[in-house]
């Protein structure tokens, strides 16, 4: 439950559940309502529908070894189907309001790192593999064991510097800054707008979204965030009728020539399991797999351990309640990805703008997946959010998860250091898994210099040494001449 909310919006006690669908997700019990769960959903789904827009053209802009492209109308079928699927299974199987989708950074390794050395199916079938190997992990506990290893505080700091790194995703998506290039040897790594300062419609769209979302928080009004975007939305398709602006980005917010769109499922179970491992080596692939496990694994540790938090879904010690089964669906969405040729599919973080809204249950996952299969047929009326009206709820959700700051006790250096790391690590790197792992660093070798190093889990330490490789074996690499 977040600060922002009120005394009426938090119910002293859980109300009887009202019928079956009520006590199966346990929505009163856990404090929500129907209306809360339907938001949520909306609003987690507005938020990243854009993924079936970035997806296609990320997997679709890449050509294999042998020169072959994915078709980008079978690549946005795969992507909402895929995505449908397993948000739904989440939400019934793993009862949180975690969505599920293509996961970004994964998708532009498989794009840019195994397709050029194998076929597509090939690409596809390694990251079956990385599926099903996150699965044994989650099965023999062990992935599990890692996450109850963190110390609850750092948990805390994981769930902040999401926060921060899902604003900064918005501050960037709706072009408030941008990267500044190599080009220009300037000092200052990223400037307001395009130029150094704010310029055009689509931008004026997004800051008038963030005082809206703003002023609708601070009066406490239900629905904000998802009032924001469907009221960005259409202020977006009004001027772009109006001015016809080209520099909207991703998705353009017109009303489209046609509303339905038959789905092309040619892509389904277009892989090959070992043929990876033939056309680049056993070596190679491998390390291929591990690249995507390692960043596939902590990505979504660090997105559910953030969004229970802010949803107040966890124990007393810190603990994501039926754990176990939601990082098997996870493991098992990497799977789904790879069959559907939609790459590898993970726990989304804009899963938090659902949680803003009040869910707290896999109830609103089954209306974000069911928009999800409705993308399906209806993609050109779902893809006209442009991200300058979605992105001022990643502004929002970024300062709901960044209350939890509170949290830590910032006078022990010990736990302090390695969770102010952490924080500042995720938006400055764009990265969940770099972030996570110079907090573990962090912790790991505080706690050796005070003579605590016995208070450190023992796997911590070992997923301490596999950060240590992450991170080192490039600059290695380049010493040694190897790269």
């Amino acid at each position: 439950m977040t600060d922002t909310e009120t005394t009426a919006d938090r119910p002293s006690a859980a109300p009887p559940a009202a019928n079956g669908v009520d006590r199966y997700f346990r929505i009163s019990e856990r404090g929500s309502t129907f209306g809360r769960e339907i938001r949520g959903g909306f609003a987690t789904f507005f938020t990243m529908a854009y993924i079936l827009v970035l997806n296609p053209i990320i997997l679709g802009s890449a050509k294999d070894k042998f020169g072959h492209t994915l078709d980008t109308g079978q690549l946005v079928t795969a992507t909402a189907l895929v995505a449908c699927v397993m948000t739904v299974i989440m939400g019934v199987g793993g009862n949180l309001p975690l969505a599920i989708a293509a996961g970004l950074g994964l998708n532009a390794v498989v794009a840019f790192q195994l397709a050029p050395i194998m076929s597509w199916p090939d690409a596809m079938g390694l990251v079956v593999i990385e599926g099903v190997v996150i699965c044994i992990l989650v099965v023999t506990g062990l992935r599990e064991a890692i996450m109850n290893a963190i110390p609850q505080q750092l948990k805390q700091a994981i769930g902040v510097g999401i926060g921060l790194f899902i604003a900064f995703i918005g501050f960037v998506d709706a072009g408030f800054v941008s990267r500044i290039p190599d080009a220009a040897q300037t000092t200052v790594p990223v400037q307001l707008g395009a130029v150094g300062r704010l310029t055009g419609w689509p931008v004026l769209v997004f800051c008038v979204g963030v005082l809206l979302t703003i002023a609708l928080l601070a009066r406490k009004v239900k629905g904000a965030i998802l009032i924001s975007i469907v009221t960005m939305t259409v202020v977006a398709i009004v001027i772009d009728a109006i001015a016809d602006i080209k520099s909207w980005g991703l998705t353009t917010p017109h009303v489209p020539d046609k509303i339905v769109a038959t789905p092309d499922f040619g892509l389904i179970g277009h892989f090959s399991l070992f043929g990876g491992f033939a056309k680049a080596g056993i070596l190679t692939a491998v390390l291929l797999v591990f690249t995507l496990i390692l960043s596939d694994f902590f990505d979504a540790m660090g997105t559910i351990v953030g969004i229970s938090a802010e949803a107040g879904l966890l124990d007393d010690k810190g603990q994501v309640p039926g754990i176990g089964r939601v990082l098997f669906i996870d493991g098992a969405a990497a799977v789904a990805g790879g069959v559907g040729s939609a790459s590898s599919n993970t726990a989304y973080i804009e899963s938090a703008a659902g949680v803003g809204e009040g869910a707290r249950t896999g109830f609103a996952n089954l209306i974000t997946g069911g928009l999800f299969g409705l993308a399906l047929f209806l993609t050109p009326l779902l893809t006209i959010v442009p991200l300058q009206a979605a992105a001022p709820a990643l502004i929002a959700v970024g300062f709901l998860m960044m209350t939890h700051v509170k949290h830590i006790d910032w006078d022990r250096y010990e736990i302090a250091i390695p969770a102010f790391l952490t924080i500042a690590t995720m938006p400055f790197t764009y990265s969940i898994t770099d972030g996570i792992g110079a907090g573990f660093l962090a912790y790991v070798v505080i706690k050796s210099v005070l003579g605590k190093a016995k208070e450190v889990h023992w796997l911590l330490w070992g997923v301490s040494v596999l950060f240590l490789v992450y991170f080192a074996i490039d600059p290695v690499e380049q010493i040694l001449g190897v790269k």
